[in-house]
């Protein structure tokens, strides 16, 4: 089996803005984006899942017609702080989080850890099915956990793993039926 991992392209938000879970419109360089990763990708993968975020669902579409989204592959809930700018959360909320954010959740969202646990029950699924090649159309946050618990990587690292919009990552099963990480596709 091959799983394309895929970040999303550029989305047209202000710098700074926490955009988690909140639906954002992509960049006017989204066809451009677009046309250079469907170069990249095989021909028709299988089956094709996506975040149900916009941004996701919108390359999903031009990937293959017959896509599943799947809540399990939204990003990190960032709760009362989505759509506001990092600077102004206010600090006695921030500096917990900051301090241990694979433990501690912003006000009504989620931490790592049930980030990674949502993300890796999707994966578990997923890497269980009869496909040949899959595409899976997410966030970095997910990819990066998903990267992390490959490498056996604790969470607190996933993010030295750096996810631009537009990456794709290549992983395959090897001759004992385990995933590793063959590429990341340029």
């Amino acid at each position: 089996m091959e799983v394309y991992l895929i970040r999303h392209t550029t989305p047209a938000i202000v710098k700074g803005t926490i955009y988690g879970r909140t639906d954002v419109p992509l960049a006017a360089s989204f066809n451009q984006e677009k046309d250079n990763m469907l170069q990249k990708l095989p021909a028709k993968p299988d089956a094709v899942f996506s975040s149900p975020s916009s941004r996701c669902a919108t390359l999903a579409r031009h990937i293959s017609t017959v896509y599943k989204t799947d809540e399990r592959l939204y990003e990190v809930n960032f709760g009362q702080w989505e759509g506001k700018t990092w600077d102004t959360v206010d600090q006695k909320e921030l500096d917990p989080w900051m301090q241990d954010f694979v433990n501690v959740s912003p006000p009504n969202g989620e931490n790592m850890v049930q980030m990674q646990e949502r993300v890796m029950r999707f994966w578990t699924e997923i890497t269980q099915q009869p496909f040949d090649k899959v595409a899976v159309i997410t966030h970095g946050g997910v990819i990066r956990i998903i990267l992390a618990a490959m490498e056996d990587l604790p969470l607190i690292s996933s993010f030295d793993i750096k996810v631009a919009f537009g990456d794709i990552y290549c992983v395959q099963t090897d001759s004992n039926g385990n995933l590793r990480l063959v590429s990341k596709i340029t």
